[in-house]
């Protein structure tokens, strides 16, 4: 077996891929209680919001694909910026706070594919939240680095900066989660919990109020499709830039028509190109009509996509073939560092978003976003994929999907291979990755990385080929389990 090869599993019930073993676990219960893939992944995303605090939580978004009898639906669990906004947004704070989405992301998700009550799937995240859990190293490390952020922000008292040497219990968040499977968004929305969100976002400088909370919605729009090896590859619209990956993955498929041998040179500068568009997203798939500037020789040394990572991903599948590809993130670690005691949560800072040209800073206004979670649906099977790593998603995404694709190397191998990320104008490549030569005499600036660091992503993905299976990434905590 290669020494970086994905993890696999596979079930007639079902299987689940996603950012953490307990994650996972909780995903596969669902499925062994007879829910939907929807079911499951919200069930492990509310897992993700106990144990990954830094990464995801109800204080953010939530973005997600469900293929369901033969069609792609795009959920976008994303909030708008305050209506009082008046000024670009800080990177973090209370002005960095757009409305979180991902508690109406569950009830949209639920309502619409789900089978079991919204109570049963958030059971096992209350079942941690209150017993407690003992935070890993990744999480610690988080803590430390943040811990001035969060003082700032209002956690001084949060139990889990004294946590580092027991066992972490959260009794807010789990009072937060059990009054949310009885009474849905107006737990999050509504009442007190929304009075408690907003005064922690104005002692902390920002303006979002509670008739922000609750004009809160969560489009379905469709997706944006680009015919893709023997089918096609669907990605979320609008604000997501999974535009970009659909843009790049057109750029390949144009090139490998017409005999160009499409080789890693050529992938970094397709990403660099579609990155020139990042804050033109808003324009959905009429990007697809632009024209990439692609050097087929040299590194044009773009400085392209942005150095920030983070977030979560959750892949499922069920017994009847309903797919999910899904990620949730507060952005940064521990998001904007605003803290809301009573609740137990911290908030997220997508407002930071907020860029140029299309993408300036409005009242009411979605910031594009980095979640670009993907689909494959073919003759043979649907496949729902997705990674963390912001920028760095479509880069991940678009290596694996060219390898599977294109060279016809197995799934596992293609998202165990070791990976480049192009960012502010340097290639980063995971040491021992056999084309680093070959890519710094074409003129790439190469800065060598440990292999598995986190800004190399962590994929989840999850499909049916035509049996339900599952396969995890062996970089950070991301695990795959089948249904017994």
């Amino acid at each position: 077996m290669p020494k970086h090869r994905a993890s696999e599993s596979s079930s007639t019930r079902g299987a689940a891929s996603t950012a953490h073993p307990l994650a996972t676990g909780a995903a596969v219960r669902v499925l062994e209680q007879g829910g939907s893939a929807v079911d499951a992944a919200i069930a492990a995303q509310a897992v993700i919001s106990v144990v990954l605090p830094q990464a995801a939580g109800l204080g953010g978004d939530v973005l997600a694909l469900v293929h369901d009898r033969g069609r792609v639906s795009a959920v976008n669990g994303t909030g708008r910026s305050p209506r009082a906004l008046t000024s670009q947004p800080e990177a973090s704070g209370g002005s960095s706070v757009t409305v979180p989405g991902l508690v109406d992301g569950w009830v949209t998700l639920s309502a619409r594919w789900g089978r079991l009550p919204l109570s049963e799937l958030l059971a096992p995240a209350i079942e941690l939240a209150d017993g407690g859990i003992v935070p890993e190293a990744s999480l610690i490390a988080a803590v430390d680095q943040q811990h001035a952020r969060l003082e700032h922000g209002g956690a001084a008292d949060w139990s889990l900066l004294t946590a580092a040497d027991g066992l972490w219990k959260q009794p807010e968040l789990a009072e937060l989660l059990g009054r949310i499977g009885g009474m849905g968004r107006d737990a999050f929305y509504e009442g007190r919990g929304a009075v408690a969100l907003v005064d922690a976002v104005r002692r902390c400088g920002g303006s979002l109020d509670q008739l922000d909370l609750a004009g809160h919605d969560t489009p379905c729009p469709p997706t944006i499709s680009v015919p893709w090896s023997d089918g096609a590859v669907h990605v979320q619209p609008p604000m997501s830039q999974g535009v970009l990956l659909a843009l790049a993955l057109q750029e390949v498929r144009r090139m490998a028509a017409r005999g160009i041998p499409v080789d890693d040179h050529l992938l970094v500068e397709i990403t660099g190109a579609a990155f020139e568009h990042r804050s033109s997203c808003g324009r959905g798939a009429e990007l697809l009509d632009v024209d990439l500037d692609v050097d087929h020789e040299r590194a044009s040394g773009r400085a392209g996509p942005r150095a920030y990572l983070h977030t979560a991903g959750v892949a499922t599948v069920d017994a009847d073939g309903q797919v999910v590809s899904s990620l949730v993130s507060v952005f940064d670690d521990f998001g904007s560092g605003v803290f809301v005691p009573e609740l137990g949560i911290v908030l997220n800072n997508r407002a930071a978003g907020f860029t140029d040209g299309d993408n300036s800073a409005a009242p009411g206004k979605r910031p594009v976003h980095t979640l670009a979670p993907a689909m494959v649906t073919s003759a043979h099977g649907v496949l729902g994929i997705a990674t963390p790593g912001a920028d760095g998603q479509i880069q991940t995404l678009l290596q694996v999907l060219v390898a599977r694709d294109l060279s016809a190397t197995a799934l596992s191998d293609a998202v165990g291979a070791l990976r480049w990320r192009s960012q502010d104008g340097d290639l980063l490549i995971e040491e021992g990755h056999p084309r680093a030569d070959a890519l710094a005499e074409r003129g790439h600036r190469i800065v060598a990385r440990t292999p598995g660091a986190d800004v190399f992503g962590a994929v989840v993905a999850a499909g049916t080929d035509p049996t339900p299976h599952a396969v995890a990434d062996w970089r950070r905590e991301t695990d795959t389990r089948g249904a017994a």
